[in-house]
């Protein structure tokens, strides 16, 4: 038996250990899928298509059934998430593009949370699609709290996953060819990036930004393993290729679309289950948190067929609406010894949560204006306070307005034509399809809902809600 004193220091060793490991600020891992309906994973119901890495990961840690995109499109999504901000109030609300390359750029004064990342400390890095601001512009990744980029910076070029170029910080990287020989599938490059940026990182805490394309329009994918598989098990009849269709151009013609996009969900699958993987054999697991969710519902362009795969899980709507289907997403949080393994919650949440989340989950004071709270209670178990509500608007594809207060959703569209457009209501928790507008049923909630409607939505005259804004 060992002397008292020396278990006396053995035991302040460990705890000395224990007490540094708790006070470590953590790394934090953002997988945004794109276009990836709420009920494309086998999680979250999916039967066509296999995601045992996704699958695993919830086992691991915990799977949300209530959490939301802010945007039922891309870029205010991704400006909502940096910025806190929901989209009544964030400076990108559209996909507008932006000579000569590019989105709509971030101004100057937008403070990101990975700045405030950055000023405290962690190495920050984005792999994937930016679409919100071209190099030199205020919204370029560098000037946003990003160190390490590499991908597409825009959004529209994303479309064709063999490019001709992509960006590794202000660097043009030039693939000469690529569009007609198809030699470089981007979605792996950048992963393949990710990967050994990932297998880099040792003591300094990581912010690391993940955002992926797939299973994005264009339906593209390499013709592999993976692909027939999905060929073989689905069986659908090719498409005829159209006369004129030209590979020049660099769209990719599909004739097997079901297939292709499952195997594109399958290879995001795979991209997950490599994370994982990084993480386990470099002793990063016990102090990294990993979040895997999508940045809207799924897509019908191109070859997408959400009613096949019942990408929605049931819910009405797709990208672009305001309903259930358009917003609603997949969240699943891990973090070993922290999150409990299989573990559910459906505390109800948005995708501008994570700025004030991840800054107490790294103890940075937030000093900033968000319509965020933090979800650090729900992430680790506790009970916390809910939202007061939750909102979403889009001025492109018809002019939409939606909120979220308790179990009551309101709904107002073609909100560009008047002022006094009637308003839709439903009650989610006995109607979660929004089949039942109860709005003369309800008139006292949907007058609250439609005052509170319009109290969210900040006029912007670069996306203006309605006609007479400015």
């Amino acid at each position: 038996m060992l002397p008292a004193k020396f278990v006396l220091i053995i035991v302040a060793a460990i705890m000395g250990t224990v007490a540094t490991a708790q006070s470590k600020q953590p790394n934090i891992i953002f997988l945004l899928a794109d276009d990836l309906g709420y009920g494309d994973i086998g999680c979250y119901g999916q039967e066509k298509i296999e995601t045992p890495n996704i699958n695993q990961l919830a086992k691991e840690g915990l799977r949300c059934t209530q959490f939301y995109s802010a945007s039922p499109v891309c870029a205010p999504a991704r400006t909502s998430f940096l910025t806190g901000l929901h989209a009544g109030h964030t400076p990108i609300r559209g996909n507008k593009g932006f000579s000569p390359e590019g989105q709509t750029p971030l101004p100057d004064t937008t403070v990101t949370f990975a700045m405030l990342l950055q000023q405290k400390g962690y190495k920050t890095a984005a792999f994937g699609k930016w679409g919100l601001g071209f190099v030199g512009t205020s919204g370029e990744p560098a000037k946003k709290g990003i160190t390490e980029f590499y991908g597409y910076n825009c959004q529209t070029l994303a479309h064709n996953y063999y490019p001709d170029h992509l960006w590794h910080n202000a660097t043009k990287i030039d693939f000469i060819n690529n569009p007609e020989t198809h030699q470089l599938y981007a979605a792996d490059d950048i992963h393949s990036k990710a990967l050994a940026y990932l297998k880099q990182q040792r003591q300094q805490p990581f912010f690391l930004f993940l955002p992926y394309t797939l299973p994005h329009g264009d339906l593209s994918v390499p013709h592999d393993s993976l692909y027939k598989y999905y060929v073989l098990k689905f069986a659908e009849a090719p498409l005829p290729q159209p006369a004129n269709y030209k590979t020049k151009e660099g769209k990719w013609f599909e004739p097997y679309p079901h297939a292709a996009f499952a195997a594109m969900v399958a290879r995001l699958d795979k991209f997950v289950g490599d994370i994982n993987k990084v993480l386990k054999q470099n002793n990063l697991e016990d102090n990294t948190i990993f979040i895997f969710t999508s940045d809207n519902g799924p897509h019908k362009e191109d070859g997408g067929d959400p009613i096949f795969f019942n990408s929605t899980g049931g819910y009405r709507g797709i990208k672009r609406d305001v309903y259930e289907g358009g917003i609603k997403a997949p969240f699943i949080a891990k973090w070993k010894g922290h999150i409990k393994t299989n573990s559910e919650s459906n505390f109800t949440f948005a995708l501008y949560d994570m700025f004030p989340t991840f800054l107490e989950l790294s103890k940075i004071k937030n000093t900033a204006l968000v319509d965020g709270i933090s979800i650090k209670p729900t992430m680790l178990g506790k009970p916390q306070a809910p939202h007061k509500y939750l909102y979403w608007e889009l001025g492109e594809a018809g002019s939409k307005q939606a909120i979220r207060v308790d179990n009551w959703k309101a709904i107002k569209l073609k909100v560009n034509t008047n002022s006094t457009v009637p308003i839709a209501l439903y009650n989610l928790l006995l109607d979660p399809f929004e089949q039942n507008n109860i709005a003369t049923k309800h008139p006292a909630i949907a007058k609250r809902l439609d005052s509170m409607l319009q109290i969210a939505h900040v006029p912007n005259k670069d996306w203006p809600l309605l006609k007479n804004e400015f």
